[in-house]
């Protein structure tokens, strides 16, 4: 008797004919996943938190720990900051007067980028801005332009194409967006379109995300002056990125709640290649 005529009988069609005489005999039918192996998830290659400035012992409710961040914000030994401020040349004439919505302790550092957030052992009973429970965080308010963070590992690129992504926690206010930015190995510069906050602005949450870095469409990034050039898309190989971080490219609005970025912890999912 047929197996063809077997299914007509019983009212099945040939292909389940064949799943069920698989299974009667022992073997699986074929699957998909059985035909083509899964690609793997790529390990988690950096991960950097921030280290928040010490609290003197005789500081007082009032202490702030914020101000300009420098490499010693870095918490892994295996990886460099790297800020690019268009400004940084007018950052001695903003410690002498400082721009609207600034003040004097904003300049201390090598750039507009402050090292903020309140996560102090102990937490603080009161604070003078923000929450005792924000995390340390980078952030954009003072900057007069665009400005873009990046992290790169001493030893390794990193292969950011298949299912890499990036996992960070934010928060945003007022039109800004935190977008991912990459140095390639041969001294390119891309910055995304994916911009963490836009569905929802005007946060006041720190927020944590993740995003696949396949789903992001790239543009050439000016990095003198953090703005894109030209207007096509373009196609970066990813398989070696030597620096990633992130973007604001609206100037800041200053303290208080107006239009900023806030980056805490960052981390990136990729496969290291040896420099």
């Amino acid at each position: 008797m047929s197996l063809r005529w077997i299914a007509r009988w019983m009212g099945f069609s040939i292909g389940a004919a064949l799943a069920l005489a698989a299974t009667v005999s022992g073997a699986q039918p074929p699957t998909a996943t059985t035909a083509a192996a899964s690609p793997t998830l790529p390990p988690l290659f950096l991960r950097e938190e921030w280290r928040q400035r010490s609290r003197p012992a005789d500081a007082g409710p009032d202490f702030v720990p914020e101000g300009g961040v420098t490499p010693a914000a870095v918490t892994n030994p295996g990886l460099e900051l790297k800020l690019y401020d268009p400004d940084a040349a007018n950052i001695a004439e903003y410690l002498a007067n400082p721009p609207p919505g600034s003040i004097a302790r904003d300049w201390d550092g090598p750039s507009c980028v402050q090292l903020a957030g309140y996560n102090q052992n102990p937490p603080p009973e009161r604070v003078a801005a923000g929450q005792p429970t924000d995390p340390p965080n980078l952030w954009t308010g003072v900057c007069q332009t665009a400005v873009a963070v990046t992290l790169r590992d001493r030893r390794s690129y990193v292969d950011l194409t298949g299912l890499a992504r990036i996992r960070w926690v934010t928060r945003v206010s007022g039109f800004h967006v935190v977008r991912p930015v990459v140095k390639l190995a041969d001294g390119n510069w891309f910055v995304g379109d994916y911009g963490e906050g836009a569905p929802s602005a005007n946060s006041t949450l720190f927020l944590e995300s993740e995003f696949a870095i396949a789903s992001v469409r790239w543009r050439q990034l000016d990095i003198s002056r953090i703005v894109t050039v030209g207007q096509a898309w373009a196609a970066p190989d990813l398989n070696r990125v030597d620096e990633i971080g992130f973007a604001d490219l609206v100037p800041g609005s200053g303290h208080g709640w107006g239009g900023f970025v806030n980056v805490g912890r960052i981390e990136v999912y990729g496969r290291p290649v040896p420099r």
